[in-house]
């Protein structure tokens, strides 16, 4: 049996998404930014897919979205905005989480080396911030906050309306990378007092290559990319009009399903989370109670995370130890040592994520397949054999 469980990494493009964009790609070929009829028709287009995302995220105005590569060029553009605004007023002091995804992570290293101040919040133990830590964060020179409504590899979900509510009542931009929250739960940027947000079409069955960046009216935006004067000349270059297009297709999609794919996920994920926290000396990652219905995070302790995706994978089931954006990294995840744990346990991590797409017999495959190889890899582990003999002391 093949089982994808990796769809935090990315999601197969919809029937719907892949049908909305056909046209764009043989008979609507036409530049959005040509004054003739045949191109026009094309821009019209666009402008009602942005009309669409801006319904999606509850958004007053489309002009409020503006179409990006994905998640990570809204997050650099929002970082770096901000931190320019900020600078034109003598404001140079950022703050964020220690578990955001690395586009968010690498862009603060970033600024702070020409100049800018950065705080990383802890998420304590179940990865979640506080409230009080954030307040307690807060400068006179602060110019942004920025916290992701998901994480990407452990699920856990943050406080946001209370965060932008904190943040807006201090005078301060908020700002939320909201990639893995986007199209699997409710989002309405007014009324979570948001004001930038960042997403990526390939986390709810669009195409890659193709994101937005959500900007509330009169907050500054500043170019990344130069160019022509599309995006209202906040964004050089031809619009990826079939990308743009099977985006608000899917994103439409999923929030018209969300309550329906949401119980079904939820089911499944629960049973994963009940068998397999049954495997001695493993852990859960991240609170239950604030989670995004698809992500399961779980540490064995005595395996390396690397062998047991091999072994998975030999066995039909596509997982992950992290983010597919580390994947290729031998060191332990950043987000499983935010939580505190240690090296030797964070490296024992799997990541299963799944979406309305799974059934509950890949589920149980998982299930089947899961403590078989964690047994396997322990009975070939020396380290499990010294935590057995108790030469060692067992950390979970």
């Amino acid at each position: 049996m093949f089982v994808y469980a990796d769809n935090a990494a990315t999601t197969s493009v919809s029937k719907t998404a892949l049908d909305a964009m056909l046209p764009y790609l043989t008979e609507y070929y036409g530049n959005p930014s040509s004054l003739y009829a045949f191109a026009q028709k094309v821009a019209e287009d666009v402008a009602k897919a942005r009309q669409t995302v801006a319904d999606c995220l509850g958004a007053k105005s489309p002009r409020e979205i503006y179409f990006t590569s994905g998640g990570s060029e809204a997050d650099n553009q929002a970082l770096i905005s901000a931190a320019t605004a900020g600078a034109r007023k003598g404001k140079k002091h950022l703050i964020s989480t220690k578990f955001e995804h690395h586009a968010m992570l690498h862009t603060l290293k970033k600024l702070e080396k020409q100049g800018f101040e950065v705080t990383l919040l802890d998420v304590h133990s179940d990865g979640v911030v506080r409230l009080e830590d954030l307040e307690a964060a807060i400068r006179e020179d602060t110019c942004l906050v920025s916290v992701m409504f998901a994480n990407n590899e452990i699920g856990t979900v943050q406080p946001i309306k209370e965060i932008g509510a904190l943040s807006r009542s201090k005078g301060i931009p908020f700002h939320c990378d909201a990639v893995q929250a986007v199209g699997h739960m409710p989002i309405n940027v007014e009324e979570m007092n948001i004001d930038m947000l960042s997403l990526s079409g390939h986390k709810f069955h669009s195409p890659k290559g193709v994101g937005a960046l959500y900007v509330r009216r009169n907050i500054p935006l500043f170019n990344l990319i130069e160019g022509g004067s599309q995006e209202r000349g906040k964004r050089g270059g031809t619009e990826n009009v079939a990308g743009i297009i099977g985006m608000a297709a899917a994103l439409k999609e999923s929030c018209d399903n969300m309550e329906a794919n949401s119980a079904k996920i939820c089911a499944m994920r629960d049973k994963l989370f009940a068998e397999l926290g049954k495997i001695p000396h493993s852990k859960i990652n991240g609170s239950l109670e604030h989670h995004v219905p698809g992500t399961v995070n779980m540490c064995f302790e005595g395996i390396e995370g690397e062998s047991l995706l091999l072994m998975l994978d030999a066995n039909g089931i596509c997982a992950s130890s992290g983010s597919a954006c580390t994947s290729g990294s031998l060191d332990p995840s950043h987000v499983l040592l935010s939580l505190g744990l240690p090296h030797e346990v964070a490296h024992g991590s799997l990541r299963l994520s799944i979406g309305e797409y799974n059934t509950m017999e890949e589920i149980d495959h998982i299930i089947e397949v899961v403590p078989r190889v964690v047994a396997y890899l322990r009975n070939m582990s020396p380290v499990w054999d010294e935590l057995e003999k108790g030469q060692r002391k067992h950390l979970i």
